[in-house]
């Protein structure tokens, strides 16, 4: 930590660099910033949802380094040197994910809240392979809650994505 004039001891502030959506960026923040506040509130990146702010909802779910993780309980200084995907860096070239298509052609949303979150974790899920039936589809996108209770929708369109027929 760097000496900070006001405070003599140290300063909490914290400088990185990190890739979010293939572009490289240096970041200064407090060493305490979530990663879902520096996404929302210094990159602009607003369609990572805060939900719960806890790590329950999974509203705020982005890929590190292509693993899921709850943005709100990650400390975005931890990401330093990661390569971080959010829902602005899913679709590519105006295409659409599959998994993104997947979702609109099993009408897989209703209010959208949590949408880009089950849509992260989706990508995750598919990714690690835990897709082989609706249960473990289900079990696996539990961390993703949808008030809406769009549930079913959501597994077809897991299911749809993965290559398996629903």
């Amino acid at each position: 930590m760097a000496v900070n004039e006001k405070n003599p001891v140290f300063s909490p502030d914290a400088t990185f660099d990190v890739e979010v959506n293939g572009e490289r960026h240096v970041v200064n923040c407090d060493a305490r910033t979530t990663l879902l506040d520096l996404l929302r509130e210094q990159m602009r990146l607003t369609g990572t949802k805060k939900g719960c702010n806890r790590g329950e909802c999974g509203a705020c779910t982005v890929l590190v380094n292509g693993s899921r993780v709850n943005s709100c309980m990650m400390l975005a200084a931890s990401t330093r040197g990661a390569a971080v995907t959010t829902i602005e860096g899913l679709a590519k070239e105006g295409e659409l994910h599959p998994v993104q298509q997947a979702f609109i052609d099993a009408d897989a949303f209703q209010c959208g809240f949590c949408t880009p979150g089950q849509l992260m974790s989706a990508v995750g899920c598919i990714r690690e392979g835990h897709t082989g039936s609706d249960e473990e589809i289900r079990e696996w996108m539990s961390g993703n809650i949808c008030r809406c209770s769009a549930y079913p929708q959501i597994a077809a369109a897991v299911a749809a994505a993965a290559g398996r027929e629903v």
